[in-house]
């Protein structure tokens, strides 16, 4: 249950710090008191998104903290899954910065949003004017049949398989997409692949075919230079090996006079014989040179295939060009895998319509099951509320596809007089009406959903006196079993509270500030009593108000 509530500058309220007890607390004050802030100040501690608008000192932080006692609630298992230390007394905070900067904590450990809305849903109910216009949707109506049947963990298994069942068939769906794009690309690729493979592709094979090019092209100059070369260093009389013998000859006579001298005839000879060795392979090389038109094309062809193949996939290198090809190879093996891909997810997607098509069925045998006790129920709740007229029907039909609620469709219709036709709520159902339809379902569920609070704000809206009475004998009896915290405009339902807060604001210098207090015995009897009559209530006023508090 909510134990505390602590607020620094939010809104009208410079500091509020309110202690709430169990069983039934109202909350009462003028219109424009700031009787709803606390619940907007709540809300920021419950995971609400925040606006700097609500700082009322623009120059400060906001901190809005609640303080909750969870014993005899299963939520360890809650904080096992969020990585949390758990501990049965919890405080919320939240704080806002004047830059707009929000920071959220669960026991001073620092959490998102989302964490603090999840743990919300399982601490504490506030039903607003805004929630009762919900029981106009249909997802609200299913939750609440739900809730009623006792199918909500049967229903979230269904949602789970469905999730996984639409996210399924959006994977099939590209995948057979894939699939069709692939069969358009696949000869292509594959006709590039063979293009790629046939052609032999080394690194360095490049410049290799266009110097072997360069050579055949050249080849007869080459030769005739080669053997002039070779002719100049070792033909006829009159060459440069036979001048070079005679200075061999000539340095050998006199090398035994000087170790510089024999040094001299040794170079000459080491160039002696590296010349008559390049004459010779200069020889070899211009006798065996031929010209040789059939390799001189086979090269060229090479090195044009070579050259196109690297212009057409937009590369400098061979190691590129091989890059490439391993790239198509690639993809082509994942078109192999996506017959696979698709025959495994088809696989999957028939055992989860399966599943789904059986859960949903459950679904609907509960549902179905459930719905002539709701409306009796709900029926005498309304008779309780001066509605013996009523009429509150569940309409529920099968689809011919499932959908996220299973394969039901549910209306909830109304009729507030006798012999009117029934029709949906938003068509037929007052304001007051919908007020206590929505209360009537709330007090019913009250005990399946086990929820330890319960926050309304200004339920009693649109009806009478009488009604508002008999509404405050319902939430008094709710508060037998949980904590329950009302506000209220209404004397009848103020004076059933186990526990009365009075709103109230002032000024201070030029600025107005709500304030928030408990009222004792005597209190109470005069805030009912000025609610039944004027700010200075009468006597007849304050001994009407004794009578609703039973003084």
């Amino acid at each position: 249950m909510l134990k505390r509530l602590y607020i620094s500058n939010f809104a009208l309220i410079q500091e509020m710090d309110v202690d709430f007890p169990g069983g039934l607390t109202v909350i009462t004050g003028e219109t424009g008191a700031g009787k709803s802030i606390f619940l907007e100040a709540l809300g920021l501690a419950l995971g609400k998104r925040a606006e700097t608008a609500a700082l009322s000192n623009k120059t400060k932080k906001c901190v809005v903290e609640a303080e909750f006692e969870t014993k005899g609630l299963d939520l360890r298992s809650f904080f096992e899954e969020q990585e949390l230390e758990y501990d049965p007394h919890l405080v919320l905070r939240r704080e806002i910065g004047a830059d707009g900067k929000s920071r959220s904590f669960l026991n001073d450990a620092l959490v998102s949003l989302s964490v603090l809305k999840l743990l919300s849903e399982r601490l504490i109910d506030i039903h607003s004017q805004h929630q009762t216009l919900l029981l106009n949707q249909a997802n609200f109506q299913l939750e609440l049949l739900d809730a009623f049947a006792g199918s909500q963990e049967l229903y979230q298994q269904y949602k789970s398989d469905f999730t996984r069942l639409s996210k399924l068939r959006n994977e099939l769906s590209q995948l057979q997409s894939r699939e069709q794009q692939a069969r358009k690309e696949a000869d292509y690729l594959q006709f590039m692949f063979n293009e790629l493979s046939e052609n032999e592709i080394v690194p360095g094979q490049l410049s290799q075919l266009e110097e072997e090019s360069l050579s055949l092209e050249n080849a007869e100059t080459i030769k005739s230079t080669l053997i002039k070369a070779a002719s100049a260093l070792n033909g006829g009389d009159d060459n440069l090996l036979t001048t070079l013998a005679g200075v061999k000859q000539a340095l050998q006579s006199i090398s035994k006079y000087s170790k510089n001298n024999a040094a001299f005839l040794e170079r000459v000879n080491s160039a002696y014989l590296e010349l008559k060795d390049l004459a010779d392979e200069m020889d070899t090389e211009g006798e065996h040179l031929n010209f040789d038109n059939a390799r001189l094309e086979e090269v060229n062809v090479k090195l044009d295939k070579l050259n196109r193949l690297l212009k057409k996939h937009g590369v400098k290198e061979e190691s590129e060009l091989l890059a490439v090809r391993n790239e198509i190879e690639e993809k082509l093996s994942a078109f192999g895998s996506l017959e696979s891909d698709i025959e495994k997810c088809s696989k999957e997607i028939k055992a989860l319509e399966k599943a789904c098509v059986k859960t949903a069925t459950q679904l609907t045998e509960k549902r179905k099951a459930a719905i002539p006790a709701i409306e009796k129920q709900v029926k005498d709740m309304l008779g309780s509320l001066s509605m013996d007229n009523a009429v509150f029907k569940i309409e529920m039909n099968q689809i011919s596809e499932l959908s996220l609620s299973g394969s039901d469709q549910v209306r909830f219709l109304f009729s507030a007089n006798k012999g009117a036709v029934l029709n949906e709520l938003q068509k037929v159902a007052s304001g007051g009406e919908l007020s206590r339809l929505m209360l009537s379902l709330k007090a019913l569920l009250a005990g399946k959903k086990q929820l330890p609070t319960i926050i309304f704000d200004e339920i009693d809206t649109g009806v009478s006196g009488d009604v508002a009475d008999k509404i405050g004998n319902i939430l008094h009896e709710m508060g037998s079993g949980m904590q329950v915290i009302t506000i209220t405009h209404l004397p009848q339902m103020a004076s059933k509270g186990q526990h009365h807060l009075f709103v109230y604001k002032n000024d201070h210098g030029d600025q107005t500030v709500s304030h928030i207090r408990a009222l004792d015995a005597e209190e109470r009897v005069t805030e009912i009593a000025k609610m039944l009559s004027t700010s200075k209530p009468t006597e007849s006023a304050l001994k009407n108000a004794r009578e609703l508090l039973n003084v």
